[in-house]
């Protein structure tokens, strides 16, 4: 289910509180930034998704506040 959300390799690279977050509930959340940084929409409706429609597999399109805040 979560196959697109990471690439191979994801645990050597990601950096806690840059790149995710820990949940309460032990879930790691990937941050707004790591999402941006990975350039597509996994569709898994993350919590922080950055795109717009949210959760449409392949989708590339940043919402407007987030091109702003990027300065993408």
């Amino acid at each position: 289910m979560f196959d697109d959300l990471f690439d191979s390799g994801y645990g050597e690279k990601q950096v806690e509180n840059v790149d995710y977050t820990i949940s309460p509930e032990g879930y790691r959340v990937m941050t707004e930034f790591y999402l941006v940084k990975r350039g597509y929409c996994c569709s898994n409706g993350c919590r922080n998704c950055p795109y717009w429609p949210k959760a449409v597999k392949g989708n590339r399109q940043l919402r407007p506040d987030v091109e702003k805040k990027y300065k993408i």
